[in-house]
C-alpha cells in the first residue's frame, strides 16, 4: 500500500479543519447538542451540500462523490478532533453501505442520491445491545441478536394489503429520534423459521413513535424507536445475505470510527500539551517536569499507533483487503480514553469540572465502548477468528 496522502486528501483534511475549527467549538458542540434534533442543522447542511460529506464514499452513478472510505474515514478524523454532533456516521457508515450493498435498482436509485445530496438522513435500528454484533465485531451476527425466539426484539410479518408490518422496540439507536430513514433488522418466519432481514421504515409511518434519549455522549444523539405494526418495505430480495451485508459494514464502519477515535485522541492530546506549556507550578511550567513529559509521551505513542492502525483498516476496508477494523477500533478507542483520562488529570482541579471539554471526550471513549465494543471483547472476538490461540496450552 501507499501510506502516502493524495492531494485531494489532504485539500479534504485542509478544508475540513478550517471549517470545523470556526463553526464547531466547545460552546456550539454544547448548544448543538441541546437542539431536539442533537446536532447544528446549520452545520450539517454546509457538510453535506457544500462538501458533499455524505456522498463521499458513494458512487457517481447515485450522486455520490465516487472516493474510497478512506476518505471518508479521514473526514470523520476530522470532525473526531472536535467532537462535531451529526448524523455523518450513521448516515454514511451504517445506513447508506447497507443500501450500496442489499438494496434492489429502485431502491438505490430512490434513496441513494437523495443521501448523497444530504437532503435524507438515515439510521440503523438493531434491537437490544446487538449493535457491535450484528456488524460482526464481537461475536457470531447468525441472526439470534435481532430477537430469536417467540418474543423480543423486532418481528416482522406479512401484512394483508401486501408488504410487511413490523412490530417491537428498539432503544440505543444513533439518530434514531432524528433520521429520515430507519433500515430495522427484524426476524421474520415465527419460531421455526426465524431469519433476519432488513427493513425500511420512513418518517411519520403510522404506528411509529421515537423519542430522543438520555446517552452518557450527548455528541452522540440516540433515540428509542417503537413499532407498532408498522408499515416497512424490505430491503433489496428475499434471497439477500443481509448477514454478510452486515459483517462487511461493520468492518468498514469499525475502520472508520477507529479513524475518528484517533482525531479526538490527538486533539485531547493536543490541547493538553498546550495547558502543561502555559501552566506553571513552583515558579517553571507543569510541562517541564520529567513525570509529565512521561506521562505525555507514553499517550503520544499511543495515539500514533493507533492511528497507524486506524489508517491500515481504512485502507484495506476500500481495497477489499481483511477486515482489521474491530482490532484498528479497539486501539482506537483505547488510545482515547487515555488521552482523555491524562487530559483530566493534567488538567488539575479544572479538567474535572463540567464545564471543561476534557470530560466530552472522556465520555466519548466510554460511549463508543458501550455502542460499538467493548475494547476487550474487540480483541477477543478477532483473535477468535483468527484461530490465535488454537492448540496453545495454558499454564496452570
Amino acid at each position: 500500500m501507499d501510506a502516502r496522502f493524495t492531494a485531494e486528501q489532504d485539500e479534504i483534511r485542509r478544508t475540513l479543519r478550517e471549517l470545523l475549527l470556526k463553526r464547531c467549538g466547545p460552546e456550539e458542540v454544547r448548544s448543538a447538542v441541546r437542539t431536539g434534533a442533537g446536532h447544528d442543522a446549520g452545520l450539517w447542511e454546509t457538510l453535506a451540500q457544500q462538501l458533499g460529506l455524505p456522498g463521499l464514499a458513494l458512487p457517481t452513478a447515485y450522486g455520490g462523490v465516487g472516493c474510497s472510505f478512506a476518505d471518508l474515514a479521514l473526514a470523520c478524523e476530522e470532525s473526531g478532533r472536535v467532537l462535531a454532533p451529526s448524523p455523518l456516521l450513521a448516515t454514511a457508515a451504517l445506513a447508506a453501505p447497507l443500501i450500496l450493498a442489499l438494496g434492489t435498482d429502485a431502491q438505490r436509485a430512490g434513496l441513494l442520491p437523495r443521501i448523497a445530496a444530504g437532503e435524507l438522513t438515515a439510521a440503523l435500528a438493531v434491537p437490544g445491545a446487538g449493535l457491535p454484533t450484528a456488524l460482526g465485531l464481537v461475536g457470531d451476527n447468525g441472526g439470534d441478536w435481532a430477537g430469536g425466539g417467540r418474543a423480543g426484539g423486532v418481528q416482522a410479518r406479512p401484512g394483508e394489503e401486501g408488504g410487511w408490518r413490523l412490530y417491537g422496540e428498539v432503544e440505543r439507536v444513533l439518530d434514531g429520534h432524528s433520521a429520515g430513514l430507519l433500515l430495522v433488522a427484524a426476524h421474520t418466519g415465527g419460531f421455526a423459521r426465524a431469519r433476519t432481514r432488513i427493513f425500511l421504515v420512513t418518517e411519520g409511518a403510522q404506528g411509529l413513535v421515537r423519542m430522543r434519549q438520555t446517552s452518557l455522549d450527548e455528541t452522540r444523539a440516540q433515540g428509542r424507536v417503537q413499532l407498532r405494526q408498522v408499515r416497512a418495505e424490505l430491503l433489496g430480495e428475499e434471497d439477500g445475505d443481509v448477514l454478510g451485508a452486515l459483517a462487511s459494514v461493520g468492518d468498514t464502519a469499525a475502520a472508520v470510527l477507529a479513524v475518528e477515535a484517533v482525531g479526538a485522541a490527538d486533539r485531547a492530546l493536543e490541547r493538553t500539551v498546550a495547558y502543561v506549556r502555559q501552566r506553571e507550578q513552583f515558579g517553571r511550567a507543569i510541562g517541564s517536569f520529567q513525570a509529565v513529559k512521561h506521562r505525555l509521551a507514553d499517550v503520544y505513542v499511543r495515539v500514533q499507533a493507533a492511528r497507524s492502525a486506524a489508517y491500515y483498516a481504512a485502507w484495506a476496508a476500500g481495497a477489499g483487503g481483511e477486515r482489521v477494523g474491530g482490532l484498528a477500533l479497539a486501539q482506537g478507542l483505547e488510545a482515547l480514553s487515555t488521552a482523555a483520562a491524562e487530559a483530566i488529570q493534567l488538567h488539575g482541579g479544572i479538567g474535572f469540572t463540567w464545564e471543561h471539554e476534557a470530560q466530552l471526550y472522556f465520555k466519548r471513549a466510554a460511549g463508543d465502548e458501550l455502542l460499538f465494543g467493548p475494547v476487550h471483547r474487540l480483541r477477543a472476538y478477532a483473535a477468535d477468528a483468527a484461530r490465535l490461540f488454537d492448540g496453545a496450552e495454558v499454564a496452570v
